[in-house]
């Protein structure tokens, strides 16, 4: 009973959605927000080179101190 079912479902066909736009329009406007979201990506890629790389000092006030340096910061 359900393979007739299914059958019958498969044999009417239904008719697709109209779209606004030719199909290439939509791969197209996909790849061009992608691109654009890949330049905004990569515009901060040397964001971590604007300045040069401190040592941070070992403050025994803090709330959370960083107990993984076996004790060599102070």
């Amino acid at each position: 009973m359900l393979l007739q079912q299914i059958a019958a479902s498969v044999a009417e066909h239904e008719e697709r959605a109209p779209l606004w736009a030719e199909p290439w329009v939509f791969g197209i406007s996909m790849f061009a927000i992608f691109v654009v979201l890949m330049f905004v990506t990569l515009s901060y890629t040397n964001l971590g080179n604007r300045h040069t790389a401190v040592d941070e000092h070992s403050d025994p006030h803090r709330q959370h101190p960083n107990k993984h340096d076996h004790g060599q910061g102070h």
